[in-house]
């Protein structure tokens, strides 16, 4: 049988001397175990501090989404009335007078519909809808009322009449459509825009309106 040769460093050890020595060690695993899950604990709290910051600002900014669409609702409704009294105003104001004012351009409008007038389909769905609309036996005009007029109004009113042309047509009313942008407030920009539309401009002139024609006016007919 070979000899076991002992390494000089460990010549001297007692038994009791290796025992401490695994001893150590078990404890140096241990307490690395430890301190790694430790550390996982501690990146799991951190995790969790992180995600809950997070969860927290995207609170915070529904929050917010919600306060400003809560804003932009009462606005819409408070914009809304405005329209709607401003309406009221234009048949109180606009559609008394306007038949004077369209008169003495030479129409000779005998019939006056303020207050909307509804265009509606088959189905009884309403197509569009025209504040005011002044009729004779060769012309139809169509005004739309706005408190302060922009150039997507414009666009909006040249749709309106190619609606309201449409459905005439179908009634076999071969009279020739005109139409008008009224406002309480007309921007200088607004009122060029009208203007190359072909459309007749009424202003707020003190408890009535005046139509605006400028030289070489053509208005446009649907």
């Amino acid at each position: 049988m070979a000899k076991i040769e002992i390494p000089d460093h460990l010549r001297g050890l007692t038994f009791e001397d290796v025992w401490a020595a695994i001893q150590a060690d078990r404890e140096s695993i241990q307490a690395a175990r430890e301190a790694a899950e430790a550390a996982r604990e501690a990146d799991r709290k951190a995790a969790e501090a992180v995600k809950e910051a997070a969860d927290e600002r995207m609170r915070r900014i529904d929050e917010s989404i919600e306060s400003a669409a809560r804003v932009v609702r009462r606005v819409g409704k408070q914009m809304g009335g405005l329209h709607r009294r401003f309406g009221e105003l234009a048949e109180h104001l606009v559609a008394p007078g306007i038949t004077k004012r369209f008169n003495e351009l030479g129409y000779q409008f005998g019939s006056v519909s303020p207050g909307g007038h509804k265009i509606i389909d088959e189905k009884g769905n309403t197509k569009t809808e025209i504040d005011i609309l002044l009729e004779n036996g060769q012309y139809i005009m169509a005004v739309e009322v706005k408190t302060r007029p922009l150039e997507q109004d414009i666009e909006r009113h040249i749709k309106r009449l190619e609606i309201l042309r449409e459905h005439r047509n179908k009634l076999k009313d071969p009279r020739k459509i005109q139409g008008a942008i009224a406002g309480a407030v007309f921007p200088q920009e607004t009122k060029k825009a009208a203007f190359e539309a072909g459309f007749y401009v009424l202003e707020q002139s003190g408890d009535t309106m005046k139509i605006d024609v400028p030289q070489g006016f053509i208005p446009r007919e649907w």
